[in-house]
């Protein structure tokens, strides 16, 4: 097996409730139509580039599309799909600048598209060590406000943000917390703990 195809394996294998596989989906950064400007060979040698975000697991990946592929910022792919000819796993700092400045909508476009799987965060979360619990990563939860959550969710589970922000006094944005996190685990490449991005690879 290639280097390459062993970088998308993680983002091929997410699978559904049922244990059957999914789609492997991304959420587009950047589209480059002339190939990336670092490669040294002729234009009509360049196939087009792009840049995308994985759905599943937050993985970043540069995608060598078809020629005739009619596709945008933004736009969600198939990376297994007829427009795209290969593609392999990239780490934050290969990507364009545009892609980069992208991250945060793509962030958000998947949190909005799949709530409950976020939601599902605030139910599910679990201790990392003895001091430490998951949703102590989350940006502006302490030990007081993780202890709410966990004795709110002991009466039931969440089943929206707007729910979680109303049943725990002091945690007024519990949507825009995870999107930050998520950001910043897809950023950072030396944080000692990740909840979302590279879970399954």
């Amino acid at each position: 097996m290639t280097d390459d195809a062993t970088d998308v394996a993680a983002e091929r294998a997410a699978t559904s409730g049922d244990g059957t596989e999914e789609r492997s989906v991304a959420v587009l950064l950047d589209v480059l139509p002339n190939g990336r400007p670092d490669d040294g060979r002729p234009g009509y040698q360049k196939s087009p580039v792009a840049y995308a975000l994985g759905e599943s697991s937050f993985g970043l990946y540069e995608l060598s599309l078809e020629e005739d592929a009619d596709v945008s910022v933004s736009d969600r792919i198939d990376l297994d799909g007829p427009a795209v000819s290969r593609y392999r796993k990239v780490s934050f700092d290969d990507l364009t600048r545009n892609a980069a400045a992208e991250i945060e909508y793509a962030v958000e476009a998947i949190v909005d598209a799949d709530e409950r799987r976020f939601v599902d965060f605030y139910n599910e979360a679990e201790p990392i060590t003895l001091r430490l619990h998951q949703l102590n990563l989350l940006p502006g939860i302490g030990k007081k406000l993780r202890n709410r959550v966990l004795d709110e969710r002991k009466r039931g589970p969440f089943e929206s943000f707007e729910e979680v922000e109303d049943r725990i006094s002091g945690l007024h944005s519990p949507r825009e917390v995870i999107l930050e996190r998520i950001a910043e685990e897809i950023r950072e490449d030396d944080l000692k703990y990740r909840t979302f991005v590279g879970r399954g690879e």
